[in-house]
């Protein structure tokens, strides 16, 4: 399938709670129809949380950020700007 953004475009997030966003893309999820997207103001932004189990890695288990994915079609392109 044939998407209109790809790996590294920045865009704006149109719909659901990250709406009017700018973010980067950082992978294409193809299966899914979902980018995983990266924000360019991450330290204002709480990013996606997941809860997970004690493993060696997490010792005591609990929440860890990570990014958080949205539907390829709840996002557009942002216009890139010419240098000149």
């Amino acid at each position: 399938m044939k998407y209109h953004v790809k790996k590294g475009d920045k865009v704006v997030v149109n719909a659901g709670n990250y709406k009017g966003e700018e973010a980067t893309i950082l992978a294409v999820l193809t299966k899914k129809d979902r980018v995983v997207l990266e924000f360019t103001n991450a330290k204002d932004r709480q990013i996606g949380k997941r809860t997970v189990k004690k493993s060696k890695a997490n010792p005591n288990g609990g929440m860890i950020e990570r990014s958080v994915s949205v539907h390829v079609s709840n996002v557009a392109a942002v216009a890139a700007e010419k240098a000149e």
